[in-house]
């Protein structure tokens, strides 16, 4: 089994995001010597805009994708809104942004107001958790746009700022910088779609697998970690060279994103063992190591590259915020992603 047969073909989806990055910078010009000129192309953690006087806005859309489905059949949806923030707020602090406003998008088959109210509860609470005010949004009833088992959608935006000099992108990653791992709080919110065809086959999600403390259901419901307060932290106290959230398609290699703009690569030679979720869906679904590491973050949400004299700071910061942390790899010369030096791409 593999992420495309579950309908997700990463590499149909990179290229049509190639194509529509092409087709929509031409809309660049419209802001050339003006406040919101874009400053960097298509394609990073965040659309970044000038504001001028050395000031940038970072903007980020994102869903919780088909995460809303397991809510919806578990009937529970109070933490799938700290999934829908934390999409959009672990994307922004990758490029140094702080995120500081969020909107939000629900768009239901009918009115129900007490899954709004659920979805509100998480919402409210991952931005609490990631210092960000949700400052409006919208609900739309859409009941031809939504397949007959499907009750809702849920997509979010938000904004950061910082700082032209404070951006982090990648282009001072150097070779031999170490890759600082920040564990995951669980699957987060992407590979679902591969997850549910793997898993549902076999197992009912209020039934408990073995080698889970809990049902399948709230395994898989529990809410992707917000990482801003820690990273807020280290970008201001200490030297960081690049951020990758590790997430979508590609998971493990989005950390070409940042590396990848120095022209380097890097090894992954140190990762720990993934949590009990991750081999589930790999002995239940015969997948692939190289297939689960492109589609599921495998324990790492986060990766931070950083000079070698700052690794040890870096980690105890994140171990104060409760949040493990631990080398797991370094900067290459030659470019792609590797696992135990054997390619990812």
């Amino acid at each position: 089994m593999t992420y495309a047969n579950a309908g997700v073909n990463a590499r149909q989806i990179h290229d049509t995001h190639k194509l529509l990055a092409r087709r929509l910078e031409s809309t660049f010009a419209t802001r050339k010597g003006k406040i919101g000129w874009p400053i960097f192309p298509i394609g990073h953690y965040a659309g970044l805009v000038d504001l001028g006087q050395g000031r940038v806005l970072s903007l980020h859309t994102d869903s919780v994708g088909t995460k809303v489905l397991v809510a919806q059949m578990m009937g529970k949806y109070d933490t799938i809104g700290i999934d829908c923030v934390a999409m959009c707020a672990n994307d922004l602090i990758c490029t140094g942004a702080e995120p500081f406003s969020f909107l939000d998008y629900i768009a239901m088959a009918r009115s129900d107001h007490d899954i709004v109210e659920e979805v509100a509860i998480g919402l409210a609470k991952g931005a609490k958790e990631a210092s960000m005010a949700i400052v409006g949004g919208e609900t739309a009833i859409v009941p031809e746009l939504l397949a007959e088992n499907a009750k809702f959608d849920l997509v979010g935006f938000a904004t950061g700022f910082c700082k032209k000099r404070d951006l982090i992108l990648g282009d001072q990653v150097r070779e031999d910088d170490v890759l600082v791992g920040v564990s995951s709080s669980g699957i987060h919110s992407n590979g679902l779609s591969l997850a549910r065809r793997v898993l549902l086959k076999r197992y009912d999600l209020k039934e408990t697998p073995s080698g889970l403390e809990r049902s399948l259901g709230d395994e898989l419901l529990e809410p992707t970690r917000i990482y801003v307060k820690p990273v807020m932290e280290i970008i201001n106290e200490m030297d960081i060279h690049g951020l990758a959230h590790i997430t979508g398609g590609g998971a493990l290699l989005k950390l070409e994103r940042v590396v990848g703009q120095a022209k380097l690569g890097a090894d992954l030679d140190n990762l720990p063992e993934p949590p009990e979720i991750f081999q589930l869906i790999k002995r239940t679904g015969r997948i692939e190591d190289s297939e689960m590491y492109r589609t599921f973050n495998m324990g790492i949400g986060l990766v931070v590259v950083c000079p070698e004299s700052e690794a040890n700071r870096i980690i105890r910061t994140f171990r104060t915020h409760r949040q493990a942390a631990m080398r797991i790899g370094r900067v290459e010369k030659n470019q792609g992603i590797r696992i135990n030096g054997k390619s990812l791409n």
